[in-house]
């Protein structure tokens, strides 16, 4: 009944905005101080490339120069300091790196690189693993906060992380990047862009490589270095048929070996514990605008393989030999319509199939006979098909409304609605902008849930989730300040985890997350920019029966302010500062049975970077990364780098 109502009251939605809707789209308004153009757009918050004005959710851009002036080497550097965001390393690079939003589990945020879902199939959770993702060919990062099952499906429970690669154009530019630092580190980069009349391509590779220093914690007597090797490739070549017709080919490659320890600090290092990682993915994607653009389509196809693969070998600090190794695939089909009836409204309806498949095995023997066990999960799958339906609609330039509903069907646990809206006022005469948001979100219980041999069980539902937010935003002098607030809630059902009792995963526990957002960005001058952002989160275990209801929940700080400032010395300069500052965090100590909760430290992070162009195909480039050299950790019992830093050289012909 409730989903009825919901489908009655989006046709109407529909049928009024044809009848009332004609004015031109947003191009320039008028504040009290004179004219000023607000024309960013995004495309993560609707699939469809929309104006920030015109849309309610709340969302977060990394521009491509950023990402150049910061001269940062991965993604999860990047992502760090923005606004809503927490995360986890488990070490140094190319260790687990996480990324929470708005206080949700890592598993609650859907990460696409080029529409491709990142996810691992093979995880126990289905998180995504940032650890060997470079900056490198990278054009923008888009962060989506709230739940988007609505257009996303599954995984965007908590939001979405939209990275796209750079699109080539002009004629043909050859990059090498040389870079080296601390811990022996060292970087080398190649890159390839341009376009060819009808022909684009933009074409990177890369190999990194570090010494690094112990993955358990130096403070626990550790000293064995752990390091890494990663090399990357990826690949974006587009032919366009002509203004109406496009192709595209994106693909991207990852070999990666990282030394870890197991356990964190508390159980000493391991020097013979070694994660192999190949991962291959490849997404075609064609467009075609039809009926003079009333009628544009994208359909596109994906597939992505991860192999991971753990293993350790006896050591004077262990009599244990392991290995696991884990293999997923996931086949996705997927094609959208938009449907522009107006110059103020747009329909789109969508439909995706997904395959997931995975394999995977582990060997843990003792050789002295005891303990011994091996777990072999043969191939599974599953099947989901989803649709869905949205519409944007602009009120005179004034009010815009997005709305939309969908429905998955999941090859084991049936059907699953879920629905969003999304209102905002612009008020032109103060430059003030009001928006809110409520929607639901799902995630489909992920493969070892369903078919472990151990914890499996079939009978799983989704995880789910409800939230909506509330936000001002203030542009004042020409855009050259803006100021926003938002305030958030979510609340999280049936969320997945082990009952040990009957040695199977059930739909058992709750949570809620919610708080305040708030940011600042000061433009005064073109040669200067700051932006300031504030998080509050209050993330707490609310399962039933269980013995952590109330308490917060893990490594989520309740506090996070982040300082960006950036200055353009001179056209060929450019120096920027990066500040972050988190509160005391939960943790567990697992070196205690049953296992404690202790408190993890707040710390502060002083980046800085800075480039000089010396010649037009010739750029110098240094960073310094944990500048004030704290000493923290951000999981118990694993290392964290000192000051580090990083110099390098970029050639461009």
């Amino acid at each position: 009944m409730y989903n009825a109502k919901f489908c009655l009251v989006l046709f109407f939605l529909i049928v009024f905005s044809q009848k009332f809707f004609s004015q031109n789209s947003i191009v320039q308004k008028t504040d009290t101080t004179g004219y000023y153009r607000l024309n960013d757009v995004v495309v993560t918050a609707t699939k469809t490339a929309t104006n920030l004005l015109a849309i309610a959710n709340s969302i977060s851009v990394i521009d491509s120069e950023k990402i150049a002036n910061s001269n940062a080497a991965n993604v999860f550097d990047i992502l760090k300091s923005e606004i809503g965001v927490s995360y986890t390393q488990q070490g140094g690079n190319g260790t687990l790196s996480n990324i929470n939003i708005r206080g949700a589990s890592n598993s609650h945020t859907l990460v696409l690189i080029d529409g491709i879902e990142m996810n691992l199939t093979n995880d126990v959770s289905g998180v995504y693993d940032f650890s060997s993702l470079p900056a490198d060919n990278i054009d923008r990062i888009e962060i989506l906060r709230g739940p988007q099952s609505t257009l996303y499906g599954s995984d965007a429970i908590a939001g979405v992380i939209n990275i796209i690669t750079k699109k080539g154009s002009g004629t043909s530019k050859f990059s090498l990047l040389t870079e080296g630092g601390s811990y022996q580190t060292y970087k080398a980069q190649l890159g390839l862009n341009g376009a060819i009349q009808k022909l684009n391509y933009s074409i990177s590779a890369s190999r990194s490589q570090s010494e690094g220093f112990s993955v358990a914690n130096e403070d626990s007597g550790n000293t064995e270095k752990d390091g890494y090797t990663f090399n990357n490739f990826s690949g974006l070549v587009g032919y366009n048929f002509s203004d109406f017709a496009e192709i595209n080919l994106f693909t991207r490659f990852l070999k990666s070996e990282s030394d870890n320890d197991q356990f964190g600090g508390r159980y000493g290092d391991d020097p013979t514990y070694i994660t192999n990682q190949e991962e291959f993915s490849i997404r075609t994607e064609g467009k075609l605008k039809l009926f003079n653009g009333f009628w544009n389509q994208k359909i596109g196809f994906s597939f992505i393989r991860n192999v991971r693969k753990n293993s350790s070998d006896t050591s004077a600090a262990s009599i244990y030999y392991s290995h696991a190794s884990y293999d997923g695939k996931k086949y996705k089909l997927d094609w959208q319509n938009d449907f522009t009836f107006s110059s103020n409204n747009l329909l789109t309806f969508g439909a995706e199939l997904e395959f997931d498949k995975s394999t995977s095995e582990s060997f843990y023997l003792n050789y002295l006979g005891l303990d011994d066990y091996i777990t072999i999960s043969p191939l599974k799958d599953t099947r989901t098909f989803g649709v869905y339906l949205q519409d944007q609609i602009n009120f005179e330039n004034t009010f815009f409304i997005t709305a939309g509903l969908r429905a998955d069907n999941h090859n084991l646990f049936g059907t699953n609605f879920t629905y969003r809206i999304s209102p905002a006022f612009m008020l032109w005469e103060t430059g003030t902008k009001i928006k809110t948001s409520i929607g639901t979100g799902f995630k489909s219980p992920t493969l070892y849930g369903l078919f472990d041999p151990i914890y499996g069980n079939k009978k799983l539902q989704p995880e789910k989730s409800f939230g909506w937010d509330f936000g001002v935003e203030q542009f004042l002098f020409s855009n050259q300040l803006i100021i926003g607030a938002t305030f958030f809630y979510n609340k999280f059902d049936d969320m997945i985890a082990v009952d040990y009792s009957q040695f199977k995963s059930i739909n058992i526990n709750k949570a809620i997350t919610k708080g305040f957002e708030f940011y600042t960005s000061i433009n005064p001058i073109n040669w200067f920019n700051c932006k300031i952002n504030y998080t509050y989160t209050d993330a707490r275990d609310i399962s039933p029966n269980s013995a952590n209801f109330g308490t917060n929940l893990l490594r989520r700080p309740k506090h996070k302010v982040a300082l960006f400032t950036n200055l353009n010395i001179t056209q060929k300069a450019n120096f920027n500062t990066e500040l972050i500052w988190l509160t005391n965090r939960d943790d567990l100590d697992f070196s205690q049975y049953p296992a404690q909760r202790k408190e993890l430290h707040g710390y502060a992070l002083l980046n800085v970077a800075a480039h000089y162009e010396l010649f037009n195909f010739l750029r110098l480039n240094i960073r310094a990364e944990n500048l004030l050299d704290t000493d923290y950790e951000e999981v118990l019992g694993y290392g964290t780098a000192g000051l580090s830093v990083y110099g390098g050289i970029k050639l461009t012909f």
